[in-house]
């Protein structure tokens, strides 16, 4: 099941499905986020933004405004 990267909640494996927006694809590759890609969703901060992953062994902070544009699917 496809879901946006900002409505995962809780700590998951996910990967990436694609990128809904054609203007964030270059920074989102630069980050690592490409499609294909195995992610793990660790936490989010007291108000829920921003979110921290783990892409590649490194943890990478993404604010929701952004993350809505990551399709994902989780899987175990």
């Amino acid at each position: 099941m496809k879901k946006r990267l900002s409505d995962i909640k809780h700590a998951q494996n996910l990967m990436i499905s694609g990128i809904s927006s054609p203007n964030l694809e270059a920074k989102f590759a630069e980050m690592g986020l490409v499609s294909g890609k195995e992610i793990r969703w660790l936490f989010s901060a007291p108000m829920d933004d921003p979110i921290a992953i783990e892409v590649d062994g490194y943890i990478l902070s993404m604010r929701l405004d952004e993350a809505k544009y990551v399709e994902v699917e989780i899987f175990k």
